[in-house]
């Protein structure tokens, strides 16, 4: 097992899995912003300065890790993944042993609220979700090429109490509404600690070039699940709208998420990453 790790894009679920380590790997932690170095540092991590935008700054990583967790978003516009591609041109020098990345449920595009495992047929909707498609095609053949084994994380809505913005109550307290249940569409979850122990055991149990859906278990239209919070957090369950009344009252981004209904199966994760989740439901994570 190795005990050099490179993290890139060490934000919230980086410093989960810094946690998660508990100093047992030297872990070396990528940064644009000078000023969160001091606290990559005191979380554990050798914070080193660089910038996916600009390759020169990406000479070093080759080779200082055997295993690299990818975690950076791609650029906000375009179909394709300039910041992978600029990423595994450095590592290239060097191929790790093993790279882990951390992508999205949305490159299943709209499913009908079937169940949906790793097989089915990629169909993105928004550029959003191609640009994944075309992180994870680039690092599949990367992997091929250099003999790096690739796991490809493919993650919905994360949620945490404890994590910015990933407890639905400001969204409960700012009275934003969902859709009624008849208009309503099945959305999926993964507690943050529970992806940063999945992140670590694909670093040491994942499959070439296999892609893995991180989820809980729970099957909840996404009006139960505000619902639900609403209940724990002691605020009033929020107002249900139909479709078209969202159409005129939401943001396109909000719309694209009511756009795409599906129900993940996480049976790899179970059988081949051998994750037990600690918070198997939102129920129990908030």
């Amino acid at each position: 097992m190795s005990s050099r790790l490179l993290i890139i894009g060490c934000g919230d679920v980086g410093l989960r899995v810094l946690r998660a380590l508990a100093g047992r790997w030297r872990v070396f932690a990528l940064t644009s912003t000078p000023a969160r170095a001091a606290e990559l540092r005191s979380a554990g991590a050798v914070p080193l300065l660089g910038n996916l935008d600009e390759p020169a700054t990406l000479g070093r990583l080759a080779g200082l890790a055997d295993r690299v967790l990818h975690l950076a978003p791609p650029a906000r516009d375009g179909e394709s993944d300039v910041r992978t591609r600029q990423l595994l041109a450095a590592l290239a020098r060097r191929p790790p042993h093993a790279l882990v990345y951390v992508s999205t449920t949305g490159v299943y595009g709209d499913c009908g609220g079937v169940l949906v495992d790793e097989t089915r047929t990629l169909n993105p909707a928004t550029d959003r979700a191609r640009r994944r498609v075309d992180a994870e095609t680039q690092l599949r053949a990367f992997g091929r090429r250099h003999g790096t084994q690739v796991s490809l994380l493919r993650v919905p809505g994360i949620y945490a109490p404890d994590r910015q913005g990933g407890h639905p109550r400001e969204r409960l307290a700012r009275g934003t509404p969902v859709l009624r249940r008849e208009d309503d569409v099945f959305t999926n979850h993964i507690h943050a600690d529970d992806l940063a122990r999945a992140c670590v055991l694909a670093l040491l149990r994942g499959l070439p070039q296999r892609a893995v859906n991180v989820c809980d278990d729970s099957e909840l239209l996404m009006g139960d699940y505000f619902d639900l919070a609403a209940d724990l957090a002691g605020l009033p369950r929020p107002e249900r709208i139909t479709r078209t009344e969202a159409a005129e009252r939401m943001s396109a981004m909000q719309l694209s998420f009511w756009s795409e209904s599906r129900r993940l199966v996480n049976a790899r994760l179970k059988r081949e990453l051998r994750l037990k989740l600690l918070y198997p439901t939102p129920r129990e994570g908030l």
